[in-house]
C-alpha cells in the first residue's frame, strides 16, 4: 500500500466534492437557477392520458409515437423548459397559438398566421408542412404514414403537458 503525502488527501477530498450537482438552487453555466427536474409520469398514468384522448388519438401507439418523433428529436425537444433547437421546444404546443413561442426566430409567414396549435392542425402539418403553410421554414418532407401520425400526435400530447378538456358540470 502507498503512503499518501500530506497534501494528498484534501486535495483527494476537493476532487470528490467537484461534479456535486445535487445542491438546491444551484445555478446553471448562464447563471439562471437550475430547472427543477421535470416529473415523468408512470406507464398507468400515460395510458389514463392516452384513454382520455378524443379518438382517434385515444387509440394512438405510444411506443410507435416514440419511434417516429425520433426523426423530430434533431430539431424539437418535448420537455418542459426544454431548449428550442432548428425548431422550437413543443411542450405546452396543443392550445398554442402558431408562432407564438417566445423568443423563437419562427418564419414570417408563421409569426403572422392566425391558427391555434391542435391535433387536427397538427395531423395536416406533419402529413405535409410545405403545403400547409407555404413559406414556412421547416425542413421536412412530412409524414405520409396516417397511422404513424396519429400515434407522434397521441406520444405529443401524453409528452407534453396537455390536459384534456373536462365535461363542464351541469348547473344546479
Amino acid at each position: 500500500m502507498s503512503r499518501l503525502t500530506p497534501l494528498a488527501v484534501p486535495l483527494i477530498l476537493a476532487l470528490a466534492a467537484c461534479g456535486q450537482g445535487n445542491a438546491p438552487n444551484k445555478a446553471g453555466d448562464d447563471g439562471r437557477p437550475a430547472a427543477k427536474p421535470a416529473r415523468v409520469a408512470t406507464d398507468a398514468e400515460k395510458a389514463s392520458l392516452l384513454a382520455a384522448l378524443p379518438a382517434p388519438y385515444n387509440a394512438g401507439d405510444l411506443a410507435n409515437g416514440r419511434r417516429v418523433f425520433a426523426r423530430c428529436r434533431s430539431c424539437h425537444t418535448i420537455g418542459q423548459d426544454g431548449p428550442d433547437l432548428a425548431g422550437p421546444n413543443l411542450y405546452g404546443v396543443f392550445g398554442r397559438k402558431a408562432g407564438d413561442r417566445p423568443r423563437f426566430n419562427y418564419s414570417n409567414v408563421m409569426r403572422t398566421s392566425e391558427f391555434t396549435w391542435d391535433a387536427e392542425k397538427l395531423d395536416h402539418w406533419l402529413q405535409n408542412p410545405k403545403t400547409f403553410l407555404p413559406g414556412n421554414k421547416m425542413n421536412y418532407p412530412g409524414l405520409p404514414d396516417a397511422t404513424d401520425r396519429r400515434d407522434v400526435i397521441a406520444f405529443l400530447k401524453v409528452e407534453t403537458g396537455y390536459k384534456p378538456q373536462t365535461p363542464a358540470a351541469p348547473a344546479s
